[in-house]
């Protein structure tokens, strides 16, 4: 069995779905480590041919593995090297769908991506909002948000926030719960006046003194005690306001970020179209 791999992610566009085609695919193999690279843009037989040199360089003859959703199938074959083990992740696929739909494929490149340009503007606006949104910035503009994450300091709500933004295209603000707010035992104006679409991140203490300590050693902001003191705090407010909680231990930011959607009834539908 290998245990390092390297992967390319190779397409006549910009790579990311292939990318995204890829690893659903290789995370199934949590044992095994890929050093992986995409290669957007190959749209011509010179293109691949450079790429492909620069493939078999890099990777030493190691055979790598090699994803493609290029569409011309000239362009495509050149990947089909004994040097390379080549995934066609469109493979026969359209070729299927073309005889049972009696129709024919675009076979145009990139064009899921430039189909609908109002959803690239949205998720574009989502990604501004939730960056200029970042712990705790312009709560006055809370009104304008899909969903807003509160938690004390390291419990994922950047990370959580940020993909929600980029993949599903969700306008996600945040806010670090500080000792002020947790002593006074109150939370800002904006976010009680927003509470419907507040998600409350919360992890055990001994995970949250772990990472602090990572970050601030030996600390106070570090210790176990501070630690769990934050979160018993921050549980009784979202307790308070009827505001849900969502343990993020242990999870991927990808599942807490469905997860956070599905406590505030926000649906597939609706953040696919955005």
């Amino acid at each position: 069995m290998w245990s390092v791999k390297d992967v390319y992610y190779v397409s006549d566009s910009t790579a990311l779905l292939t990318e995204d085609m890829g690893k659903s695919l290789l995370c199934q193999f949590p044992e095994i480590g890929f050093n992986d690279e995409k290669i957007p843009f190959v749209r011509s037989i010179s293109d691949a041919q450079k790429a492909l040199e620069r493939i078999i360089e890099q990777s030493g003859g190691l055979c790598p593995i090699v994803f493609c959703t290029i569409m011309d199938k000239q362009v495509r074959n050149v990947f089909d090297a004994a040097e390379v083990e080549m995934i066609d992740l469109y493979g026969g696929f359209l070729d299927v769908l073309e005889r049972l739909l009696e129709a024919k494929a675009l076979r145009e490149p990139g064009f899921f991506r430039h189909s609908d340009d109002s959803k690239t503007n949205k998720r574009v606006e989502a990604i501004h909002y939730s960056l200029e949104h970042d712990d705790g910035q312009k709560t006055n503009e809370y009104g304008e948000a899909d969903i807003i994450l509160v938690g004390v300091s390291r419990t994922g709500k950047t990370p959580v926030s940020v993909y929600l933004a980029t993949h599903m295209g969700l306008k996600a603000a945040n806010f670090a719960l500080t000792s002020d707010h947790l002593n006074a035992f109150t939370l800002p104006e904006d976010i009680v006046h927003n509470r419907k679409k507040v998600v409350g991140l919360t992890i055990s203490a001994q995970f949250l003194h772990k990472i602090r300590q990572k970050r601030y050693p030996d600390s106070n902001y570090a210790k176990l005690s501070t630690c769990t003191n934050e979160l018993k705090q921050a549980e009784q407010l979202f307790m308070q306001h009827g505001i849900k909680t969502l343990q993020t231990h242990g999870k991927s930011i990808e599942e807490l970020s469905v997860q956070v959607t599905q406590l505030l009834g926000i649906s597939k539908k609706k953040w696919r179209r955005q």
